[in-house]
């Protein structure tokens, strides 16, 4: 008997045994099948025994697959429900910003699913309805494909839903009446909804922002006023009353396009002519004029800078130390590199990109096509020749991943200019407000603010750490965006080049940058004023407020509670949430806050050094990488998604 139970106990663990590799193997073949049929470049390096390590596999539970992030990769095809339906164990799929196609696949088997990332792909077809099905899910992101039909009133079942955004894609027919209490984010503008939105107490707490871009959809009760051209019609009296109006409109239309289209082209010729005079106008005044002075000073030559400093001219300028009327680069292959010169630099188009304190930037295209930023001193006879000399020589050597490197430097008589790599992704100020002339945006997430934040205090240590330089003059203006987003300081330690006998009142955006003891220009600025200005432009990230006015004393000790206070407005509103809201975020903000309400102190010894600032972010990044290993769980506003929209190549305001 007992030899009898003993081997029954053995072939159970051997079925067990079986069953849970034929499991393992089920998940490994189910992500290769799902590789094979949408990533045809081959982005993912898929391979190893451990599946659970491969990219984009964030998290398994009992060697099942529980979250598969895909974002950003360039992923294209289509996906098939045979492939994700074995992944029967999933929570969390994120597939956002890629290029996927087709229908979105039923997904009845995953009834573990509670988060689904497919927005800005290419995905067509009608919601799914399997996913009315799947009592666990409470985060529903489609927003940005070409999804078309109506939204099943079914989406009610869907108790637990949390997050619920279809916004951008071609959705018809009449909003659902979702009454599901946990609802806290929803968006479906720019669709084609129509009729009236139903007034439920839960869509009750969003307001008109999460209809938007509706043009047939009302609701008095959300301030989208109803009448008769709402009202439903038949499809009979639809087609009807198109047909009737056509025909008007044709009569009309035939008698005054014939008029006006003659008018308008003249117009639009004349108005060409015009703007075209007066930017080549414009070019001239501002950066060309000023090339045959240069040329003369520099000897009637225009030198091709084939090399090291002095090497640009031939001609000796012993009363200015040999450096005037040169172009003057820092690098020695510079010129080798990049191929162009003083002469080059004074043919270039030049476009404004912005003036500030210390004097205006231009965009140079060269006639090589190299682009490069340059920056023209306001006032040239300050300071001396060879304090300028002195002074550039030290800022023209500083190289950081998050510094703006300064390339050449040229200086005569009555010019001088600063030469600089070119950023065409633009400024943190355009990130954070957009296009937006009141300087009021929407605050950053959490995460956001600490990468830029980390970023920016990063290049402010290394500056700091050369004795005697200071920024100066730190604002979301002087801040670019790299190649990879990455935030990199530009207009640094200029300021000993503005006349302190005649210093220019700085404007409301920028004075209250400044730390209360050094909004006097004639005052030399300090590594702890630099703290001060950090502290005010984390301030900025957090609420998305220009400081137009003293947010330090405006807010004083109540720091803290207005920045909640905005964001939690902010959240209200309908717009894409800022933070997840949970114990994690709270805390994130929470030292986010610690830092600004140190780093501005009235008092200028009570702030920290900006080295132990870093430390401070550094330590918030690395405990915030604890609680999430991914950008989706329950947060689609993240810096993936913010800088989705970010216009490039725009002007700055430096």
């Amino acid at each position: 008997m007992m030899r009898l139970n003993r081997s029954v106990h053995y072939l159970f663990l051997t079925i067990l045994i079986s069953w849970f590799q034929c499991t393992l193997t089920s998940d490994k073949e189910a992500l290769l099948s799902l590789k094979s049929s949408i990533d045809p470049s081959n982005t993912l390096q898929w391979n190893g025994p451990d599946y659970c390590k491969w990219e984009g596999v964030k998290q398994c539970l009992n060697g099942r697959v529980s979250k598969l992030v895909l974002e950003n990769l360039n992923l294209s095809g289509t996906l098939h429900s045979k492939h994700l339906n074995q992944l029967d164990q999933i929570r969390v799929l994120s597939l956002k910003q890629n290029t996927l196609s087709g229908q979105i696949p039923h997904l009845s088997t995953l009834l573990n699913l509670k988060s689904l990332y497919l927005s800005y792909n290419n995905f067509s077809g009608e919601f799914p309805t399997s996913l009315t099905a799947l009592h666990r899910l409470k985060t529903i992101v489609f927003s940005g494909n070409r999804l078309t039909g109506v939204i099943p009133d079914s989406v009610i079942n869907v108790k637990r839903l949390y997050v619920l955004y279809l916004d951008g894609n071609r959705f018809i027919g009449r909003v659902p009446p979702l009454n599901q209490t946990g609802l806290r984010y929803l968006n479906l503008s720019n669709n084609k909804f129509s009729g009236e939105i139903p007034a439920t107490t839960v869509l009750l707490r969003f307001n008109t922002t999460s209809f938007s871009g509706n043009v047939e959809l009302c609701g008095n009760a959300f301030n989208i006023p109803c009448n008769s051209r709402f009202s439903p019609k038949s499809p009979a009296t639809v087609v009807a009353d198109r047909k009737d109006r056509r025909h008007r409109n044709i009569r009309n239309i035939v008698i005054i396009v014939g008029g006006v289209t003659g008018f308008l082209l003249l117009c639009v010729l004349v108005l060409l002519v015009i703007i075209r005079f007066r930017k080549s106008q414009q070019k001239s005044k501002e950066f060309k004029v000023k090339g045959e002075q240069m040329a003369a000073v520099a000897g009637g030559r225009c030198g091709g800078g084939s090399g090291s400093r002095g090497s640009s001219d031939s001609k000796k300028d012993s009363d200015d130390g040999g450096v005037v009327g040169k172009l003057v680069f820092f690098d020695s292959g510079e010129t080798m590199e990049t191929g162009y010169g003083l002469e080059d630099l004074l043919k270039a188009a030049a476009e404004t990109l912005g003036r500030g304190t210390v004097g205006s930037t231009y965009k140079a295209v060269m006639e090589s096509g190299f682009i490069v930023t340059v920056k023209r001193l306001k006032d040239a006879r300050y300071p001396s020749v060879e304090e300028f000399r002195r002074h550039v020589e030290v800022i023209g050597r500083l190289r950081h991943p998050n510094v703006v490197s300064m390339r050449a430097y040229f200086q005569a008589k009555e010019e001088r200019l600063l030469v600089y790599d070119y950023f065409p992704n633009g400024s943190l100020f355009s990130l954070i407000h957009g296009s937006k002339p009141s300087g009021s945006g929407k605050p950053l997430h959490w995460t956001s603010c600490l990468k830029i934040a980390e970023d920016l205090a990063t290049g402010l240590v290394y500056i700091h750490q050369n004795p005697g330089l200071t920024h100066g003059n730190l604002k979301s203006s002087n801040v670019l965006l790299g190649s990879d987003f990455e935030s990199c300081l530009t207009d640094y330690c200029l300021m000993p080049f503005t006349n302190p006998d005649f210093p220019e009142e700085p404007s409301a955006s920028s004075l209250f940058y400044r730390a209360p003891e050094c909004r006097d220009l004639r005052k030399p600025a300090t590594q702890q004023a630099d703290v001060y200005s950090f502290g005010v432009l984390l301030l900025e990230l957090l609420t998305g407020k220009t400081p137009f006015q003293d947010l330090v004393l405006e807010h004083g000790s109540d720091i803290p509670k207005w920045v909640k206070a905005v964001r939690e407005e902010e959240t209200e509103s309908g717009d894409e949430p800022t933070s997840s809201g949970n114990e994690a975020s709270e805390e994130k903000l929470a030292a986010l806050l610690n830092i600004v309400m140190l780093c501005v102190s009235l008092v200028p010894e009570n702030r920290p050094v900006m080295k132990e600032v870093l430390r401070m972010i550094k330590e918030s990044r690395a405990e915030a990488a604890h609680v999430s290993s991914n950008s989706s769980d329950h947060s689609p506003g993240r810096w993936s998604d913010t800088v989705q929209s970010l216009p490039r190549d725009e002007h700055l305001s430096i």
